[in-house]
């Protein structure tokens, strides 16, 4: 499943994740935010991991609330940005060491593209994925290799972004034949994506956040610290002129509420379950005999 008009440009997101690694943590309000939302659904899901994947963990802020509710349970860790992956892993320096001894032992970190996770296949019983899954114009690729890894009975559950977050900037950007924003993939054909991939039960929903800035150039900030800046491959490549910036900014302010300028987020949230197959891998159908109890 792709949006054949739109591409991202995969080196630049990676490249853009490096240079937002040290400071993400100063912008990362929203992912934190929809993480505490992702713990709540959690709440009445009934599954007990033995081993849990964080795809697209970047510097690490969803770890310990893993050990806080599954104490003891292996963590591993992965992300595309190995700057990132330095920011998870904090200072490991002897005497770091010696004071965590006795205490839940570190995730293991890997440096992988969620398209081909280095991991054994059926290996983890819960994959989470925050706000992870916008960085693909094609999530389907994704979808099917953690499929892969999770076990028989294991569930991944995610949160990503729907194709109403940054609305009022697209509306105020001008007429162009330039991709000057992300687009973002529905929450339907998500949905469509997840049984593509081999999952079953998805269940999924999705609400609108309303952020609100003082000014535009917060906004821009914001996107630019986190490393969220457009990646699109007709993105354009050199610079805009001040008539595009000033016509931008003009629309944008006529949407100024009680002196605030409101930036919408539609988030979209999933989870769902890896059955039984019901074909083996070279096409044959599977059979399952069971005893049937006196």
């Amino acid at each position: 499943m792709t949006m054949p008009d739109f591409q991202l440009d995969p080196r630049l997101v990676r490249r853009r994740a490096e240079r937002a690694a040290t400071g993400y943590a100063s912008v990362d309000a929203l992912a934190r935010e929809i993480s505490r939302r992702m713990a709540e659904r959690l709440d009445y899901i009934r599954i007990e991991p033995k081993r849990i994947l964080d795809l697209g963990c970047g510097p690490g802020a969803d770890l310990p609330g893993f050990v806080t509710r599954y104490p003891d349970v292996p963590r591993v860790a992965v992300d595309v940005a190995p700057a990132m992956l330095a920011q998870a892993r904090g200072e490991r320096g002897l005497l770091k060491r010696i004071m965590r001894l006795g205490k839940p032992a570190d995730p293991d970190f890997v440096c992988a593209d969620a398209t081909a996770l280095p991991l054994t296949r059926g290996c983890v019983s819960l994959a989470w994925s925050n706000l992870m899954l916008q960085w693909l114009h094609d999530p389907l690729p994704a979808l099917k290799e953690i499929h892969r890894v999770l076990e028989v009975g294991g569930m991944l559950m995610f949160a990503t972004l729907g194709p109403d977050t940054l609305k009022e900037l697209r509306a105020a950007l001008p007429p162009s034949d330039a991709e000057h924003l992300h687009r973002f993939i529905d929450m339907h054909d998500l949905g469509d994506a997840l049984v593509g991939a081999g999952f079953s039960d998805p269940v999924m929903d999705m609400e609108m956040l309303t952020v609100t800035y003082t000014n535009l150039d917060d906004l821009f900030r914001d996107l630019r610290v986190s490393g969220s800046n457009n990646a699109a491959v007709t993105r354009p490549h050199g610079l805009v002129g001040k008539r595009h910036w000033a016509s931008l900014r003009a629309n944008y302010e006529k949407l100024r509420r009680d002196g605030r300028l409101p930036a919408t987020v539609e988030v979209v949230y999933g989870h769902a379950w890896k059955a039984a197959p019901k074909v083996a891998d070279d096409g044959r159908a599977i059979i399952r005999f069971e005893r049937k109890s006196a």
